[in-house]
């Protein structure tokens, strides 16, 4: 995985709550075994008509959002199954920071083992980053380090975050990459027994 440190990026707004697993990757595109190519599947059945036809009414078709590599949404983002295809395919489609006020737990986890950034921001937070995306594109930073959002027109927001996952993105370990830090550990223990 590819460290986090500081992340500025265009800002895609999802003004809706409780998107769960299915609408974010649909079940009929989860036949894969691998991580990657579940980026065109993302947000399938809002992106697309059932001809496979791109709906210009939703937002993310539009081409402001192309480039956006920073989601946010409302709350309980990544709700109902714990399918850890969610974060690949909204990794795959190019977003490496989330932000909403809650998010599920089981996915909110699964980003962090897969290398996006979910940030827990207060809903008016939420609703100014929302808004001002909506009006036109927008770019904010996210910097891990100082826990901090913030943009260039006095926007900044705090937030939270464990030290575990934070030296994680800080450092681009999955939990296989920090078992390998431990190889001589671990060796050593073998050895003993």
């Amino acid at each position: 995985m590819e460290p986090i440190r500081v992340h500025e990026g265009f800002v895609y707004p999802l003004n809706r709550v409780n998107v769960d697993t299915d609408q974010i990757i649909p079940k009929q595109f989860l036949k894969r075994i691998e991580r990657q190519g579940f980026g065109e599947f993302l947000f399938f059945n809002w992106r697309f008509d059932e001809n496979g036809n791109i709906k210009e009414d939703f937002t993310l078709n539009q081409p402001k959002y192309k480039e956006a590599s920073i989601l946010v949404a409302g709350e309980n983002f990544g709700c109902g199954s714990s399918r850890e295809h969610a974060p690949w395919a909204l990794q795959d489609f190019g977003f490496k920071v989330i932000i909403a006020p809650s998010f599920a737990d089981i996915f909110y986890n699964n980003c962090f083992k897969n290398g996006i950034l979910p940030v827990v921001l207060k809903e008016e937070e939420v609703n100014q980053l929302i808004t001002k995306a909506e009006e036109d594109k927008y770019t904010i930073a996210v910097n891990l380090e100082d826990q901090v959002v913030t943009d260039s027109k006095n926007f900044v927001a705090n937030f939270e975050i464990s030290s575990y996952q934070k030296e994680m993105l800080l450092n681009g370990w999955d939990e296989i990459a920090v078992t390998l830090n431990l190889e001589s550990k671990i060796e050593q223990f073998e050895l003993k027994n």
